[in-house]
């Protein structure tokens, strides 16, 4: 969960009334916030958010924006959210930048001299913006500039990467993109990142200085905020063209909040995009929700009045309105969480007070118990512990490609999830193996063998289920070695089997995953249940693995009780 370093002084320049730390900690419940550790001294406090889904809340303008609101019971007034006035400015987009990072969004803050305070807080809100909603910069990056230094229009280019050159921040000599990405510690850590595309993303102003190589470094020249800068250049790069707007409308927020006046930033793109191809930012994310007032009563258990849900909606950010049958609320557009109707009732419920409800005792006695899968579930992972594997826990989350192109299995049909956030949590998965190919990309540098399990839920796409698909329990295991082999991974199925009780077969079949003769079909009681096999090289290329591996996958689901 993002942990975030906020003080005292900031929060009592922005909520505009003095501190109370007991009042503090209370309003904290409003953000699923708490405090964690607070330095008398100082005046800096660490609090930790439990919602990864608001990024808006990762800053100490967010947490005060949230309380603020709740103390006027109103929504705050940001009108270049609502109808952004004419920019005066513009950035030009490169059609080459399609394949690589071809969104750009921006806006200039002026008005609020940059002090010690502010600067820290910005870079706070950009590095915690970057590596968590922007999937360490992958998705979005940000940069930051001194706008009285830029020459209008801004170029978003693609170049070549041994030929465009620029200092880099921390160095004092030119460098190439290419020499960026080999020697430079920020390079190095956030160059792989666009490293495999023929042309890399540059941005420069009209006169020709470099502004940065998103999302890698920015330049020493203009890509430095220094207390007292009074006006800002702000930029988000990114894959995907809402999230970029999304951030720039968070950033923009922020600066409002501190009294900065916001002026926008017209993006010229080459190709049409979802909000048209000339996108003036910050610009709104309409989204309305409409919610009918028993799903209200149905989800909090007590009948509610529309005009208490519309006045505790207004107090946490949203425009409502209430309807015949319910309300139509709509997300403010710093905000782009909302991906239900159940959002609403709970952002209700925090803006009511979940001490407002009256607590309602269990009227049925009933005695409890695991239900039987659960059951095999942790028999078989005592099983698996007992035979020296590491258990390992993974998001049903994941990104699409994560399941088909990384796998060799092109095209493969996945539960998807509407109006995604990220790409990294785009669909469930299928199977769990990629799930384990993942932790072991991550821990080549760990001594071998590598034995990995995790036991749990995946979800396959089922046109006759009344929810459209179908929960599986799923079990898989993996070895990674220089020696690792079939007959290696099928003794440990064979002792599986044997102190389960189980009966079983394997016989031989194909698979992409798998090299083809070294992979089966394991039977057990009867019933098809899964695969064994040794990880084909296209696969283990594809993850960047370097040693062998041989892993099982078996539906624990499907095994007769």
């Amino acid at each position: 969960m993002p942990t975030i370093t906020v003080h005292r002084a900031d929060l009592e320049r922005l909520l505009d009334e003095p501190f109370e730390a007991d009042r503090f900690e209370a309003q904290l419940a409003l953000v699923k916030g708490e405090l964690d550790d607070v330095d008398p001294e100082t005046g800096e406090m660490r609090v930790e958010l439990n919602d990864t889904n608001r990024p808006d809340l990762w800053c100490v303008e967010g947490i005060t924006r949230q309380i603020g609101i709740h103390l006027q019971k109103k929504t705050s007034d940001y009108a270049f959210l609502q109808q952004p006035e004419t920019p005066t400015r513009e950035i030009k987009v490169d059609a080459g930048l399609a394949e690589v990072r071809p969104y750009i969004a921006a806006c200039i803050a002026r008005g609020v001299t940059v002090d010690d305070r502010l600067l820290t807080q910005l870079i706070q809100t950009q590095e915690k913006v970057c590596d968590v909603f922007g999937r360490k910069r992958k998705g979005v990056a940000i940069g930051i500039y001194s706008a009285e230094k830029l020459a209008f229009p801004l170029h978003y280019e693609a170049v070549s990467p041994g030929e465009s050159q620029f200092v880099p921040l921390g160095l004092d000599e030119p460098l190439s993109l290419e020499q960026i990405v080999q020697v430079h510690p920020k390079g190095r850590e956030y160059g792989p990142i666009v490293e495999n595309h023929g042309r890399w993303p540059l941005l420069r102003d009209d006169a020709g200085v470099v502004l940065s190589f998103p999302p890698v470094i920015n330049s020493s020249t203009v890509g430095e905020v220094q207390v007292g800068d009074k006006e800002l250049f702000l930029e988000v790069t990114g894959t995907n063209l809402r999230q970029v707007v999304l951030a720039i409308n968070l950033l923009a927020t922020n600066m409002a909040d501190w009294g900065a006046t916001i002026e926008p930033v017209r993006v010229c793109f080459a190709e049409e995009t979802e909000f048209g191809r000339e996108v003036t930012t910050p610009r709104p994310l309409h989204r309305q929700v409409t919610v009918p007032l028993d799903d209200f009563n149905k989800a909090l258990g007590e009948d509610t009045a529309v005009d208490d849900v519309v006045a505790a909606l207004s107090a946490y950010g949203y425009q409502a309105e209430a309807t015949s049958d319910g309300v139509v609320a709509s997300v403010p557009s710093y905000r782009d969480d909302i991906l239900h109707p159940v959002d609403v009732i709970e952002d209700y419920a925090i803006s009511r007070g979940y001490d407002s409800f009256e607590a309602a005792m269990p009227s049925d006695f009933t005695v409890g118990s695991l239900d039987p899968l659960e059951r095999l579930s942790d028999t078989v992972r005592e099983q698996l512990a007992g035979m020296g594997f590491q258990e390992v826990l993974s998001n049903i989350l994941v990104g699409r490609e994560e399941l088909t192109d990384l796998m060799e299995l092109h095209g493969a049909s996945l539960v998807s999830v509407s109006n995604v956030m990220t790409a990294s949590y785009g669909v469930l998965r299928n199977a769990i193996l990629p799930s384990l190919l993942r932790v072991e990309r991550e821990s080549a540098n760990a001594g071998y063998p590598h034995p990995l399990f995790e036991v749990g839920e995946v979800a396959i796409p089922t046109a006759d289920d009344p929810m459209g698909s179908e929960t599986r329990m799923h079990l898989s295991a993996m070895m990674a070695h220089a020696e690792a082999n079939f007959s290696e991974m099928a003794a440990r199925l064979e002792m599986l089997c044997y102190y389960l009780g189980w009966e079983h077969q394997i016989e031989p079949t194909d698979h992409a995953s798998y090299i083809p003769g070294r992979a089966a079909r394991i039977t057990i009681a009867g019933w098809e249940v899964g695969l064994i096999g040794e990880i084909s090289p296209e696969v283990l290329e594809n993850w960047g693995i370097t040693v062998p591996c041989v892993a099982l996958e078996i539906n624990l689901s499907a095994i007769p009780e």
